[in-house]
């Protein structure tokens, strides 16, 4: 029975990584095809060629669009981690009258649908003289990665032991020093994990990215793949497609592996109390 286990699990693992990875492996197959072959079952394609990606470099601004989605990312991820960290060090650690509901408020705004505050972020980017910038796009993305980041830092600072913060205490540190001092580097994996997770959330936003920007040059990845098209308008050019889509998702799983040690650590950090 062991053994009929063992071999159920392995399987089980097998079946799960092949419909995981699959999907960028034949992506990557269909990014190396052009005309017809295009449409055969290859799993090995007879011939290669990067026509698709020349192509889309040659064509468009793609370039352009990944520093856009780049800059935006990362922008956005500094901003949410800077903020969620006092956020999280005022809402684990401190007491105060009404701390439970704020922390339900942050919580409901990260569950409101995008097309609900839609309209509401359409008019302040508009007052604000940032439509059709990277601001825009990054005001707006905050709104994704701010209370999520600031929910799962609270969690994990909770469960920090006080010792940390009474000896800071006795020592006379303030509070914003025993963060910085005694906590971010505590929180290091927790931090690094939530930041990937903000940075993949506003790499791949797309609704907003298509509603506040309006010219080539400031497109983000995900608009400038949703809006390729071929000649005249009329053909689907999906060698293009997916040569887009390997090159804008090669770095989210580059990331992944350099930082899976601390993902998971960060990920499981807050599961056993210190």
């Amino acid at each position: 029975m062991k053994i009929l286990g063992r071999i159920a699990f392995y399987l089980l693992v097998a079946f799960i990584v092949f419909y995981a990875v699959f999907p960028f492996y034949w992506a990557i197959v269909s990014s190396l095809k052009t005309g017809s072959a295009l449409f055969t079952a290859d799993l090995i394609p007879a011939s290669s060629t990067f026509e698709n990606y020349v192509a889309l470099f040659r064509e468009q601004p793609f370039a352009r669009n990944i520093l856009n989605s780049a800059i935006v990312a990362i922008v956005t991820t500094a901003i949410s981690l800077g903020l969620a960290a006092t956020a999280s060090y005022a809402l684990g650690r401190m007491a105060f009258r009404g701390r439970t509901a704020v922390s339900f408020v942050i919580l409901s705004v990260s569950m409101f649908p995008q097309i609900a505050v839609l309209t509401g972020m359409f008019e302040l980017i508009q007052v604000t003289g940032l439509y059709d910038s990277l601001s825009g796009l990054i005001l707006a993305d905050l709104i994704l990665t701010l209370p999520f980041s600031t929910w799962v830092l609270t969690a994990f600072m909770g469960d920090l032991p006080r010792e940390l913060e009474e000896a800071a205490i006795i020592d006379g540190a303030p509070p914003l020093r025993i963060l910085t001092d005694v906590f971010i580097p505590v929180m290091a994996p927790a931090l690094v994990a939530t930041g990937l997770l903000a940075f993949i959330l506003a790499w791949n936003e797309f609704l907003f990215a298509l509603t506040f920007t309006l010219s080539e040059e400031q497109r983000t990845v995900p608009v400038a793949i949703a809006l390729i098209s071929g000649a005249g308008g009329y053909e689907i050019p999906w060698g293009r497609i997916m040569a887009a889509s390997v090159i804008v998702t090669a770095p989210l799983i580059v990331l992944v592996l350099a930082l899976q040690r601390r993902i998971v650590s960060g990920l499981t950090a807050g599961a056993v109390k210190g």
